[in-house]
């Protein structure tokens, strides 16, 4: 089963990230204020950034090493910074 890591740009500017095995679903549930306590306070919420096809252990590595970057960090991957990526991916992942 494969997982996405993905980034969620809030109302107020603000990004979320999460990982999940269904996106769309899971677009869905935030915008329902079904999902997590953070976003239901920043509705609507759209998605800023993703990488699908993550083995589980990978996905939640990946999601706990994007949480620990910096705003700016963050908002550089959103702009499509790639050799960001690699090293996020290779410090996460060994």
């Amino acid at each position: 089963m494969w997982w996405t890591v993905y980034m969620l740009r809030c109302r107020d500017g603000s990004l979320y990230t999460g990982i999940t095995r269904d996106l769309d679903a899971r677009l869905a549930a935030h915008n329902a204020g079904k999902g997590a306590k953070y976003t239901r306070a920043r509705l609507p919420v759209t998605v800023a950034w993703k990488r699908g096809r993550q083995p589980p252990t990978d996905a939640r590595r990946l999601e706990y090493a994007l949480k620990q970057l910096s705003r700016d960090e963050k908002l550089a991957l959103v702009e499509g910074d790639a050799s960001l990526w690699r090293r996020v991916r290779r410090d996460a992942l060994g």
